[in-house]
């Protein structure tokens, strides 16, 4: 039986249907089997729906500044603990 973790290395390629029919069955089998992918594949195809359907927007130069000095912050903290 395929295991969660192989699963999740071949959502993609489910997702974009590019997997053999075969592997795509195989896939299928475990998603019915296992609630948890289920939720996983489920929460994903309506995340993608709606992504899909909304244009890009700009971020304010503002917030992409403050949201890069965070992030330097964060990594920084991250460096220091390993």
């Amino acid at each position: 039986m395929l295991s969660c973790k192989q699963f999740m290395t071949e959502l993609n390629a489910y997702l974009d249907e590019e997997t053999s029919p075969e592997e795509r069955n195989r896939l299928e089998r475990h998603i019915n089997e296992c609630p948890n992918c289920w939720v996983v594949v489920d929460t994903t195809k309506k995340t993608l729906r709606v992504y899909k359907g909304v244009e890009p927007q700009t971020v304010p130069a503002e917030v992409s500044e403050r949201l890069m000095a965070a992030l330097r912050r964060k990594m920084a903290e991250r460096r220091g603990r390993c």
